[in-house]
């Protein structure tokens, strides 16, 4: 399928004429830098890469991903808002989503004042194409946003290559758990797919979530647009040695060590909630993170709330259910004792 971006691309966003920053015009490292108005005296007095050349080039090298096809954000949430913003003109353009799933893509939504789409995901949590084939003609429906492992269901989402294949529009999808997964990433297939754009983080698998890093894997000409409309430094220094650090390789080695520990703490962890009368269901989970259905979801969640004990009550999405996020050993004890308490 032939698809020009530049059909999907806002006609503002098309002709923009950037912001050039000084780190723009000379990328050097050395040299008497009299050209942005810094401070002369510090530590943290300059600015920093705005395009945070050395982070790229790591995941290039682990991910086998050219640096042309990676953008940085503040967040995965700053990826998110600049879809709305490269992609959908407000007041008249659309997005789809699934329900129920993370809630950002409905928030950025309204404060882009871009219509949303929101259809029912089926009892397995799964996208019904029947229901959803009819919108593919929609000529102002411009992105398709999909999470997988889906937040707050836990589980991966199937069909997606054939929404890649059959719709014109932007598939963006949402891999913020995807490191817990067996399934394959879709970054993989970026170069198949001119109109995906794979979005993951430091902050779940990598541990970093105070860090605030997103990354965003796309044709070279959608990361052309993210960083025409970016601003200019949207990853502080602090934070770009932070996810550098992290990088290296005897760090990841720990991340990978850390991530085995937590799919193990996981299947102990079904298999104790299994054991109480209270949970009526676990669903299956790709994450780290598991939703149960109780009896009563507001009543439990507050119980666990007076013994500190925080899970995330989801009873206004998913009727009683509860999403308890993967601790260490001795958090998963302390949730299964105080569970085992209301019995």
């Amino acid at each position: 399928m032939k698809i020009d971006l530049k059909n999907l691309v806002r006609k503002n966003i098309l002709n923009l004429k950037p912001y050039s920053s000084a780190r723009d015009e000379f990328q050097g490292e050395n040299g008497i830098f009299l050209d942005a108005n810094e401070n002369p005296f510090g530590e943290l007095n300059r600015y920093p890469d705005p395009y945070q050349r050395k982070i790229k080039e790591k995941l290039s090298e682990r991910y086998q991903i050219p640096t042309e096809n990676i953008f940085l954000g503040n967040g995965s949430d700053e990826v998110i808002d600049l879809a709305f913003r490269i992609f959908c003109e407000p007041g008249r353009d659309k997005v789809l989503t699934f329900s129920p799933t993370y809630g950002m893509y409905e928030v950025s939504a309204n404060i882009n004042d871009i219509e949303l789409i929101n259809l029912d995901l089926n009892a397995d949590f799964q996208i019904d194409l029947e229901s959803l084939k009819p919108y593919f003609a929609d000529e102002n429906l411009k992105i398709i946003f999909i999470c997988s492992p889906n937040n707050p269901t836990g589980n991966s989402i199937q069909n997606i290559q054939y929404i890649l294949e059959n719709f014109n529009g932007i598939v963006f999808v949402d891999e913020a758990y995807i490191d817990f997964s067996p399934e394959e990433s879709f970054r993989n297939q970026i170069k198949n797919y001119p109109n995906l754009t794979v979005s993951q983080t430091f902050s779940k698998a990598w541990g970093m979530a105070s860090v605030r890093v997103g990354i965003a894997y796309a044709s070279a000409e959608i990361i052309q647009f993210y960083n025409k409309v970016k601003p200019p430094y949207n990853i502080s220094q602090l934070n770009q040695n932070a996810i550098l650090s992290i990088l290296d390789n005897e760090n990841s080695k720990l991340v990978s060590e850390n991530i085995t520990l937590i799919l193990e703490e996981k299947k102990q962890l079904i298999q104790n909630l299994e054991k109480l009368d209270l949970v009526k269901k676990i669903y299956p989970s790709d994450a780290n993170f598991i939703l149960i259905e109780v009896d009563n979801a507001n009543s439990i969640y507050q119980k666990l709330v007076n013994k500190h004990v925080i899970v995330r009550n989801r009873n206004s999405i998913i009727k009683n259910c509860l999403r308890i996020t993967v601790g260490s050993s001795e958090e998963n004890e302390k949730l299964i004792e105080s569970l085992k308490s209301m019995n």
